[in-house]
């Protein structure tokens, strides 16, 4: 269908107009970080003299940290950033007949690129251009369905993106796509949620094989220095070692929070749903609470305590939220909080 909607303003979690949350359970940062390693190396970064505007270095690191053609890599300022760009670049090669198809529930600017590009749609995934697919998917955290039937029936027809920024903060379940498979999809990375230091904007993607061509066309839709001297420090300091081994350390961690929220929201009579990522989706008890109060009403009331939990609904959710998996500490100021508004509620 078209997308002849007014443009609505775009929901994230994160700082907000209230400030930086106290507890922040809305976004999905990596909750053990930030990354020593990446965080001394963007504090160290001089941003002084303009980065290469070629990325030189850059871009041979992370073509060797991931074993592909430094042809393959191409530089973006954000994940939101290619999101728009390679919508663009796909209205830019089918013209007015491009169709864009979506997972079922997904993130939100991959409608609002093709909203901004006038582009259609797509009921299925055979009648598009560009396909989004997203694993670990947001904002669920499992597999997506039935995405290796539509690579493989897909790749030689389309660009198919496959976002991989939860990849790295998997905690369980494996890919859909096989080695072969994810060379014939543009894989775009995420690294700042991993290493915890989402405030500094750098992201990439590895083109398909024999795609260098179109890692060209979007170089020429992308003004000058994408990514600045703290970003180039950050995806460096990503394909190390030492960030590497932390992250890995930080996993466990993760998988014990998760196991400890989970157990904690259910005592609360929330229903979690499945998911292999550092989040999770919950439906809240509201019979718990008046019935002329709101999820959203209690959410805002959370968040004047300092807490943000992230409304579901926009994703197509609806009573339903998304919580990031967080420390013991946040974990029992929701619990208490919860309690405490419903007790005040009634």
């Amino acid at each position: 269908m078209a997308l002849n909607n007014p443009a609505t303003s775009r929901l994230h979690g994160g700082t907000d107009a209230l400030g930086v949350p106290r507890h922040d359970f809305s976004t999905n940062s990596n909750a053990c970080g930030p990354c020593p390693a990446a965080l001394a190396a963007v504090r160290q970064a001089d941003p002084g003299p303009y980065p290469d505007a070629g990325y030189s270095d850059l871009r041979r690191q992370l073509a060797e940290f991931h074993g592909v053609d430094r042809a393959r890599i191409a530089l973006a300022a954000s994940a939101s950033e290619f999101i728009f760009r390679i919508t663009a670049l796909s209205a830019q090669r089918a013209g007015s007949s491009a169709a864009v198809w979506l997972p079922r529930h997904s993130y939100g600017d991959y409608a609002q690129a093709a909203r901004a590009h006038r582009l259609a749609l797509a009921s299925d995934p055979v009648s598009a251009q560009l396909l989004w697919a997203c694993e670990p998917s947001s904002p669920l955290g499992g597999t997506q369905p039935g995405l290796a039937d539509m690579v493989d029936a897909q790749a030689h027809t389309a660009m198919i993106v496959l976002d991989r920024a939860y990849e790295p903060l998997r905690l369980g379940g494996a890919p859909s796509l096989a080695a072969v498979q994810l060379d014939t999809v543009w894989q775009l990375w995420t690294p700042n949620k991993a290493l915890s230091l989402t405030g500094v904007r750098a992201a990439y993607a590895i083109a398909p094989l024999h795609a260098e061509a179109a890692v060209a066309e979007l170089d020429q839709l992308c003004p000058s220095w994408p990514i600045g001297a703290h970003g180039v420090a950050l995806l460096q300091a990503w394909t190390g070692a030492e960030a590497q081994a932390w992250l890995a350390a930080s996993l466990q961690t993760l998988r014990d929070w998760k196991a400890q929220q989970i157990a904690l929201c259910e005592s609360l009579s929330w229903q979690c749903m499945p998911s292999d990522a550092n989040f999770v989706c919950a439906r809240p008890a509201l019979p718990a609470l008046p019935q002329d109060v709101t999820l959203e009403q209690a959410l805002k009331r959370l968040r004047a305590q300092g807490i943000k939990l992230r409304d579901a609904a926009s994703f197509g959710l609806p009573g339903q939220v998304r919580l990031s998996v967080q420390p013991p500490a946040a974990q029992e100021a929701l619990h208490n909080a919860w309690q405490q508004l419903t007790k005040d509620m009634k």
